[in-house]
């Protein structure tokens, strides 16, 4: 894959991620009106980590997904608005300096940092609870077993079984060395659980049969592992006021990375190959994959 093949991609898709930016922001300021009450400093930590910045890239991957099936946008945009709830409340909780202890997230204060550590707490833990909200309300569907199953599916890729049991391994690398299998198991629980989830709630959302699912899965799987060293390579390479936030945190911490393991060259070449795979299970689908495809090639083309 040419240079000139990515800058096009990332040129094609910007307009994609303005629009699904100011979908996302304007749904979670609706959602997050801030009430004349007690709870009034919660709702403005949980509108400081879900409202502007950030790539959305989640979001658009989930409306992506639902554009093969023909979802209806408004739909795909609730499961979107779930998706990055999630996102965020694990960013907040990642922050804390029981976590990753960091002052800077999407090129502003962390929220615990903005706030204090018990309201960052609480933001979380309430959007957390907004994204199962969201998909259970029958808005999001109108078939009950596919709000059950989004339901089911989303509780499984962030607990202990996806993203939170990939975040207790992140805390474990700190204190031994893991190979590029271990490395490789974390990142698709912390990274990928998520991504996954992406990809089937569109198959969910279009009610898809899991037998026909397999080209999606593939897709999520090669993306996410893909996405993670392209983000293990710009905490190496990147600048903090592109990225947003620290740079060379692994690295400090000692933590074995993709880029640790097999060095920068060996490692981007490994995120290109993955990339390739990704746009090679999409091969079933035509032009409505493009975006997809987008996504994919611009996942080794970013600097934040």
């Amino acid at each position: 894959m040419g240079g000139a093949e990515l800058v096009q991609a990332s040129i094609s898709l910007k307009p994609a991620l303005d629009a699904i930016g100011k979908s996302i922001d304007q749904r979670f300021d609706r959602l997050l009106a801030v009430p004349d009450d007690g709870r009034e400093r919660l709702y403005l930590a949980m509108r400081h980590s879900a409202i502007g910045g950030g790539k959305r890239m989640r979001p658009l991957l989930v409306v992506a997904a639902c554009d093969l099936f023909n979802v209806d946008r408004e739909r795909a945009l609730r499961v979107a608005i779930a998706i990055e709830a999630v996102h965020c409340y694990s960013l907040i909780h990642d922050d804390l300096p029981c976590m990753d202890d960091d002052d800077l997230r999407r090129g502003k204060p962390t929220v615990h940092k903005a706030f204090d550590e018990a309201t960052a707490v609480l933001a979380g833990d309430s959007l957390h609870a907004l994204a199962f909200e969201v998909l259970a309300d029958e808005a999001t569907h109108e078939d009950a077993s596919a709000r059950a199953e989004l339901v089911l599916e989303l509780a499984r890729a962030s607990g202990p079984s996806g993203m939170a049991g990939g975040q207790m391994m992140d805390l474990a690398a700190e204190q031994r060395e893991f190979d590029i299998g271990a490395t490789t198991r974390l990142q698709q629980l912390k990274t990928g659980a998520l991504i996954g989830f992406c990809l089937e709630a569109g198959a969910i959302m279009g009610r898809i049969p899991e037998s026909q699912r397999t080209p999606l899965r593939g897709y999520a799987r090669d993306l996410g592992l893909a996405f993670q060293i392209a983000d293990d390579l710009l905490d190496v390479e990147g600048e903090s006021a592109k990225t947003g936030k620290a740079v060379n945190k692994d690295a400090a911490a000692g933590k074995s990375t993709f880029v640790s393991l097999l060095g920068v060259e060996r490692a981007r070449t490994q995120a290109q190959m993955l990339i390739e795979q990704a746009i090679e299970h999409l091969q079933s689908f035509g032009r409505e994959a493009d975006l997809l495809r987008a996504i994919a090639r611009f996942t080794i083309d970013r600097d934040r």
